[in-house]
C-alpha cells in the first residue's frame, strides 16, 4: 500500500473541522477538537513512517521486512526529526540519512521561501501538541494550527519517503 494512503484518515477530517470550527464558541471544546486533530494527524504519520520502511524492507528480503514490521509496531509518537534520523533512518546506513538530510534541506528551503513556514518547526509542533493533549488534555495548538501544522507537517513524511527509495 502506499504510504500516502494513510493520510486518507486525517486529511478527511480536515473539511469537516473546518466547516465548524467557525460555529464553536466552548473554548474547551475548541481546545478538544485541536487535541484530536493533533493525534490523528500523529497517529497517521506513524503509519506511514511504518509503511515506508516496512515497503523498503520487503523489497531487500522478506525476512527483513517481517523483522522491520516487528520493529517498528511501538512506535508510540516516537518520530520526531531526531528520532527518525538517529533510530530509525541511520541504521540503515549513512547513504539512506545523507539522503534525507538533503531532501529534507531542500524542501525546507523551498516552502518556506514560498510561505515563511518551517516545515521541521511545524512537524515537531505538532508533535509536542499530540503529546501535550495526550498526557496533560491541553494542547499546544489552535485547531487551525494544527490542521496547517499536519499540512505543511507531511513533508517531512514525503523527505523520510524520497530519502528511504533503493
Amino acid at each position: 500500500m502506499p504510504y500516502t494512503n494513510n493520510f486518507i484518515a486525517a486529511d478527511a477530517l480536515v473539511p469537516h473541522l473546518n466547516s465548524i470550527v467557525g460555529s464553536i464558541t466552548d473554548p474547551i471544546i475548541q481546545s478538544s477538537y485541536a487535541g484530536f486533530f493533533s493525534v490523528s494527524s500523529i497517529t497517521v504519520f506513524e503509519q506511514a513512517i511504518k509503511e515506508i520502511f516496512l515497503s523498503f524492507a520487503i523489497k531487500k528480503n522478506k525476512v527483513f521486512g517481517a523483522f522491520i514490521e516487528n520493529h517498528f509496531s511501538r512506535i508510540n509518537g516516537r518520530i520526531n526529526i531526531s528520532e527518525l534520523r538517529g533510530q530509525y533512518i541511520k541504521p540503515f546506513g549513512e547513504k539512506y540519512l545523507s539522503r534525507f538530510d538533503k531532501q529534507l534541506a531542500i524542501q525546507e528551503d523551498n516552502v518556506f521561501n514560498n510561505t515563511r513556514i518551517s516545515i521541521t518547526t511545524v512537524y515537531g509542533n505538532l508533535i509536542t501538541c499530540r503529546h501535550k493533549f495526550v498526557h496533560t488534555g491541553s494542547p499546544t495548538l489552535t485547531l487551525p494550527e494544527t490542521i496547517s501544522n499536519y499540512t505543511y507537517g507531511k513533508e517531512v513524511i514525503h523527505c523520510l519517503n524520497h530519502a528511504m527509495q533503493r
